[in-house]
């Protein structure tokens, strides 16, 4: 082959001049060509004969089918000990994955039908890295060999990760009676890397929606690989437990659903790489404001929609916090003097001297809902400012150069608070009918306790149970009533000792009573514990790092008397039995008493519970020494003076 001019590096080392790149391996998807030099020395030269490089570095289409599948298969009308057979790839081979190992459909027959793949076949599934002459060589995202450059989570070719958000969230089942469907989540056109789980009876379920506006859906009906509007899918189907994994992008629109099966409820866990679809965009310069005689033109920016390829209104960017608007550009323009003015016209900097025309509005209304969705509008005109700094209205098509601002925008588009039941209690009774209690709390969507819930879809706090052992003693009065501090819990709307984000003292169970009969203590362990969100696990902190009383960790107990003994106590077991023991009679104990005066007056403020200490039979004031015993209640907040405050 025709020869190159030698550099300086190849005479001096002896090479001869590197030959032409050879044809390509492969048409498509990623292959590989050599290229060959010559030794003109009689003794051994230094370095290698041949190099090679990747080419044909574009997807292949559908139909091709896997490059290691066709090799596999062109082996079909060979006969193997004697018999034909339908071959098909066996991948990721630890070992050799540059070998041809093929297996026979329907038989575990595997068979090595070759000792090196044809070059450019891929060494893993999900890997870049090819096979040259029955080596794996390295492959970045840049296509080129020996590269480390890697994609980063939004599948970006050396990235920063700037590009797509994660999303990560929990879903939870509400069972109800006239729902037999519920939507998890929607993961939208281009998303990465998605992963959920499902615990519990129900079963997950897809819907899509294509750009061109196709719906589909799929049942998710048994464990395996498949195609799903040609986005690969990998589904596991477990008896208490589903998982559903989908690498992506995706190429169309994806809900997940789950389908109601038992009486239990179901959580499901996820997490993708949401692309950040809305991008601004710099325009190109406005025309320029004056003909001749000098004047100026500016830039902007505008929301892009990259799906749509198409410019949308500017909230849609405004969404995203990564996007940072770009700043307008200004330059001078059409400089040259007017025809009838007197010679050339200086320009002055417009920011000091002459400020451009400029749309100015004013404040937003109040929205029209305080949730789920309102709308808000504005008045906008043209101003114009003169050198003194007097502003004036101006005709609209002054301020031209720049987008209008709208008049009306859409606001507290969030979900209205919604009640959440938590899990059942205990029953009240160790045998027959009693009763249980639940927490339910009014939760934002911010998932802060709040309040704002309708009262009349207010789950009950309160049921019947049944424990099925039989009592051997006289039947009570049915149904047995709670203690109050089941009842209390419940009508606090606080659970108080849930693991949370923020750190919080979490006691443990109490220990049985120290002794059988008579009067003991009961020990217990106060932790100052934080909910890690980030990977959903407890830790334990110095106890110095939670705010607020911690809870007691000690308290007396009454076992009742012991057999044979006298029921005559000393002074200061009486003391123990009727003062430290009262709260075993729930005579004074914490309860909430109205809220504090709103810490605003408009704009948003918060009120405090008032939490006193009450004589539970004569409902009168008691010294907070007398609850000592219990555990104060969780300090509860709630928004107030909602309204925005009025112009100043």
């Amino acid at each position: 082959s025709s020869r190159t001019a030698r550099s300086e590096e190849d005479r001096d080392s002896l090479w001869d001049a590197w030959g032409s790149w050879s044809e390509c391996s492969r048409t498509c998807g990623g292959g590989a060509s050599y290229s060959l030099r010559r030794c003109l020395s009689s003794k051994t030269c230094e370095g290698r004969n041949i190099r090679y490089r990747t080419c044909s570095n574009v997807d292949c289409p559908p139909e091709a089918g896997d490059f290691r599948a066709q090799q596999c298969s062109a082996h079909n009308d060979v006969k193997y000990q004697g018999q034909l057979y339908e071959w098909l790839p066996v991948t990721n081979d630890p070992d050799n994955p540059c070998s041809l190992k093929c297996q026979a459909r329907g038989t575990a027959l595997v068979v090595e039908l070759a000792p090196k793949v044809l070059d450019g076949t891929r060494c893993y599934t999900e890997s870049l890295d090819m096979c040259i002459s029955g080596l794996c060589q390295i492959v970045g995202c840049d296509h080129q060999l020996g590269s480390a450059v890697k994609e980063d989570n939004c599948g970006v070719c050396n990235g920063d990760g700037s590009t797509c958000r994660l999303v990560r969230g929990q879903y939870k089942s509400q069972l109800s009676a006239s729902k037999l469907e519920d939507t998890v989540v929607a993961i939208p056109y281009g998303s990465r890397q998605v992963r959920l789980v499902l615990k519990g009876p129900d079963h997950l379920y897809l819907e899509t929606k294509t750009l061109q506006g196709v719906k589909s859906e799929n049942s998710l009906s048994t464990t395996g690989s498949f195609l799903v509007e040609n986005s690969s899918i990998d589904f596991q189907k477990f008896p208490d437990k589903e998982i559903l994994r989908i690498s992506g992008p995706l190429t169309a629109d994806f809900t997940i659903k789950i389908h109601y099966a038992g009486a239990a409820d179901s959580s499901v866990q996820f997490i993708f790489y949401q692309p950040i679809i809305h991008r601004w965009r710099e325009t190109d310069f406005f025309p320029c404001s004056a003909s001749c005689g000098g004047g100026y033109q500016l830039t902007s920016a505008e929301c892009f929609d990259l799906r749509s390829n198409r410019v949308v209104a500017d909230q849609y960017c405004h969404y995203y916090p990564e996007n940072i608007k770009p700043k307008p550009k200004l330059q001078e323009c059409n400089l040259d003097p007017c025809p009838a003015s007197d010679g050339y016209k200086q320009i002055m900097p417009y920011d000091l001297y002459h400020p451009l025309p400029r749309w100015e509005s004013s404040p937003w209304t109040a929205c029209s809902s305080s949730c789920g969705g309102g709308i808000q509008s504005r008045s906008v005109s043209c101003v114009e400012e003169d050198i003194q700094g007097h502003i004036s209205p101006v005709e609209e098509w002054k301020c031209m150069y720049t987008p209008k601002m709208p008049v009306v925008q859409p606001c507290n588009i969030f979900d209205c608070p919604k009640w959440l039941a938590q899990e059942w209690s205990p029953c009240t009774v160790t045998c027959g009918q009693g009763l249980r209690y639940r927490v339910v709390l009014c939760i934002d969507h911010r998932g802060m306790h709040t309040g704002g819930c309708s009262t009349k879809t207010k789950p009950h706090i309160k049921e019947e149970c049944v424990v099925p052992t039989p009592c051997y003693k006289p039947k009570e009065k049915l149904p047995v009533e709670a203690k109050s501090p089941w009842y209390k819990q419940a009508q606090e709307l606080e659970e108080g000792t849930a693991v949370s984000e923020e750190p919080s003292f979490i006691p443990e169970a109490w220990s049985t009573c120290s002794v059988t009969c008579g009067v003991g203590s009961q020990m217990r362990l106060v932790k100052c514990q934080v909910l890690l969100s980030f990977s959903q696990s407890v830790a334990d902190l110095p106890i110095d790092e939670c705010e607020g009383p911690k809870p007691v960790s000690q308290r007396a107990c009454y076992s009742g008397p012991c057999s044979g003994e006298a029921t005559d106590y000393t002074p200061e077991e009486t003391q123990l039995l009727y003062g430290s023991l009262q709260e075993f009679d729930e005579l004074y104990d914490w309860e909430y008493e109205g809220f504090t005066e709103c810490s605003e007056s408009c704009g948003g403020g918060v009120q405090e519970a008032v939490v006193t200490c009450l004589n539970k039979q004569t409902r009168e004031l008691a010294d907070e020494a007398l609850c000592v015993s219990s555990r104060r209640p969780p300090q509860l907040l709630k928004a107030c003076s909602l309204d925005p405050c009025p112009p100043r």
